[in-house]
């Protein structure tokens, strides 16, 4: 994050640049409902950053080390200027939201928090996240009357475009490859399936930003159309496995999270304030 050394994300929209820094100094002030949707999206990105890094020098291939890692910190620019947006409502950095909150304060999905498993499962993931969240930011950006919001998202979805394309074309490689190779693709999708439904799912927060967020079941049939339609042109048959039990958005989450907290907040945990 900012004071970690990365560098800053640059979010474009209608001809303007806005940064982290920029919604400091411009004073931008969220309300506590829009904060708490920013909040919501930031963990989204942040989580699902920390776990595609890992596979930086694990990587089948020394291009796809490169692209894993590039979409890792596409995501964490998303994070970044999301989490600043939110914390403009409580005077909390963005270091602050994302190394000092406990696990029960965190509001991802439950699917950005899966393990990686091997490639076919993290590929799986990355079909379904990057569909969902294309047609997330480009209606946000479309739609919101929340100029911060919406310049965000349009920024993000120009990144998520190429994600979703890079998930596709690994679909397609892998399940109409070897056997071997659509085997364990179909395996990642079944695991990861029973998560789905988790993303469209509505709450009274939705009802209060009417006009400024976007529905999550307005979301479902474009995003499910893309992910039939990969899944069908990949050989693979599209899960029917029963959905799981979700809680993300309420702080409620399985036991991947905690470890994945562990490791990202330790540092900055253990020397409060440190840069280089």
């Amino acid at each position: 994050m900012s004071g970690q050394g990365f560098e800053s994300a640059t979010l474009i929209s209608a001809g303007y640049a806005l940064t982290s820094e920029e919604i400091q100094q411009k004073g931008v002030k969220a309300s506590e409902d829009v904060a708490q949707y920013a909040l919501r999206l930031g963990d989204d990105a942040l989580i699902l950053s920390q776990r595609l890094s890992w596979w930086v020098s694990r990587a089948p291939e020394l291009e796809e080390d490169i692209a894993l890692g590039n979409v890792a910190l596409d995501l964490l620019g998303h994070a970044r200027v999301l989490l600043t947006y939110a914390g403009s409502a409580w005077d909390k950095s963005e270091d602050d939201l994302a190394y000092f909150r406990e696990e029960e304060d965190f509001r991802s999905l439950h699917l950005v928090e899966l393990p990686n498993g091997d490639f076919g499962q993290t590929i799986a993931r990355q079909l379904i996240y990057s569909a969902y969240a294309f047609e997330l930011y480009s209606r946000l950006a479309a739609e919101s009357s929340d100029e911060t919001l919406a310049a965000i998202a349009a920024k993000s979805a120009k990144e998520v475009d190429y994600h979703l394309d890079h998930a596709e074309q690994w679909y397609l490689r892998l399940g109409i490859g070897t056997e071997e190779a659509n085997r364990r693709l179909q395996a990642g999708l079944d695991y990861v399936w029973p998560y789905v439904d988790e993303l469209f799912e509505d709450e009274d927060l939705h009802d209060r930003l009417e006009g400024v967020a976007v529905r999550p079941s307005s979301l479902r049939d474009a995003v499910m159309a893309r992910i039939t339609d990969v899944v069908e042109r990949s050989n693979l048959t599209l899960p029917t496995d029963p959905q799981a039990v979700t809680g993300g958005r309420r702080g409620e989450h399985r036991e991947h999270l905690g470890y994945i907290l562990a490791e990202m907040q330790v540092l900055a945990r253990k020397h409060p304030g440190a840069t280089w």
